[in-house]
């Protein structure tokens, strides 16, 4: 198909000027009629009311009815056109200091980063995450994913070795997953999960059958900062799943840390990383697993029983409709942990929600603050880390939100 014969969509009369700011998303509503053929996933011209060409993008005629690739310009090959992106996404991994594979990086050490971070790299609706030499890829959008394949080898072309194999999880992310009737698969190569490092540290990702794509790179930086703080502290980690947190403050020299998540499988991978960095017999010593419900243990917990806790929960808002069930949701955790949590204590705590934005959350926990009782300083607004960039047009994409908190 030629641009020529992509349908055009157009937009009603004054509804253009998100776009023209180089927002990625058209919404149903602001679209005014379809010239031609339109079906899920096909790439389509956009163009305002008064017929100006306004960029490219693929029809995913949902709530968000186009998701934009180009603007002020048309697609003519796809094949270059992700290869570019890619390309562009790998060159600033490589300025942020985060592709090392080789062993002579040492403690530095780092082959896990998230190499293509959707709207944040130009390409709405796609993910892509490096395990040493496997490349795990998740599409957000059909569009993408009529295009699964020609991106797994834009990926290896530009990683140019390092990648070896290239994995498609994208049947629980796709918004229809019948589309991927033939399920999770390997495109390229194949591959099972080792350990990778991550800051010198040994993590066994799991992309078959772990969440997201197998291991929360977003956290990354935080992780680094919680270890920072760890040393001599009593830190409890809650919502563990791999134990990320809880590596980085024993590395940190906590004196001890106790990771709980609902899970039985999560604290089996948690086990398996802490006997990986650290040997078998620490997870009789500094180190504790338990299966539990996030907000029964804490309601167990003794009043200063912890002085540093990490709580990053699961998204409780997926949807806009969810928003004030998932704020009374973190007022309540956070206020149980503030209320245990010994004097001169670290929270670090965090929303993943999109639906949720930095100042509902930081109200949430204001809250929560107020309810516990406790004098609360904020040490830190955090957030994703670097390798999943934000676009400033696009400030959807700043999906994690972080308070670093000293609690009197």
């Amino acid at each position: 198909m030629t641009t020529a014969n992509y349908p055009s969509v157009y937009l009603r009369k004054g509804r253009d000027e998100a776009v023209r700011r180089f927002h990625p998303w058209i919404f149903s509503g602001a679209i005014e009629r379809i010239e031609g053929q339109a079906n899920e996933g096909d790439p389509v011209r956009l163009f305002a009311h008064d017929g100006t060409l306004l960029g490219c993008g693929f029809f995913e005629g949902g709530s968000i009815a186009v998701r934009m690739l180009s603007f002020g310009t048309s697609i003519t090959d796809f094949d270059a056109f992700f290869v570019e992106k890619i390309e562009q996404a790998y060159r600033l991994r490589q300025a942020l200091g985060l592709i090392q594979p080789a062993p002579e990086a040492g403690a530095h050490r780092n082959n896990v980063y998230r190499l293509v971070h959707g709207e944040g790299d130009g390409v709405s609706g796609l993910v892509i995450d490096v395990y040493g030499d496997t490349a795990v890829l998740q599409a957000h959008s059909t569009g993408v994913y009529h295009h699964i394949e020609r991106i797994a080898e834009a990926v290896v072309k530009v990683c140019k070795g390092e990648v070896t194999a290239v994995f498609d999880k994208s049947s629980a992310t796709l918004p229809d997953p019948s589309i991927a009737s033939v399920g999770d698969r390997f495109l390229i190569g194949k591959s099972t999960a080792q350990p990778v490092y991550e800051n010198g540290l040994q993590i066994l990702p799991d992309w078959l059958r772990g969440q997201k794509t197998g291991f929360f790179i977003d956290q990354r930086d935080n992780r680094r900062l919680v270890g920072q703080y760890a040393s001599g502290r009593r830190v409890l980690n809650m919502f563990c799943y791999s134990g990320g947190f809880s590596l980085y403050a024993l590395q940190g020299g906590a004196e001890e840390v106790v990771s709980v998540d609902s899970s039985a499988r999560a604290l089996s991978l948690v086990e398996h990383n802490v006997a990986l960095n650290f040997g078998d017999t620490i997870a009789g010593g500094r180190h504790e697993g338990v299966v539990a419900d996030a907000f029964e243990y804490l309601k167990g917990i003794a009043y200063g029983a912890f002085d540093l806790i990490v709580l990053d929960p699961p998204a409780f808002a997926k949807k806009r409709s969810a928003l004030k069930n998932a704020l009374n949701g973190y007022r309540k955790l956070n206020a149980l942990a503030l209320e245990r949590l010994a004097p001169g204590s670290f929270l670090f705590t965090y929303s993943c929600s999109q639906a949720v934005s930095p100042e509902d959350f930081r109200l949430a926990v204001l809250t929560a603050s107020v309810q516990a009782g406790r004098s609360v300083r904020i040490l830190q607004q955090l957030g994703q880390a670097t390798d999943h960039p934000v676009s400033i047009y696009h400030p959807e994409g700043e999906y994690l939100k972080g308070l670093f908190l000293y609690v009197e």
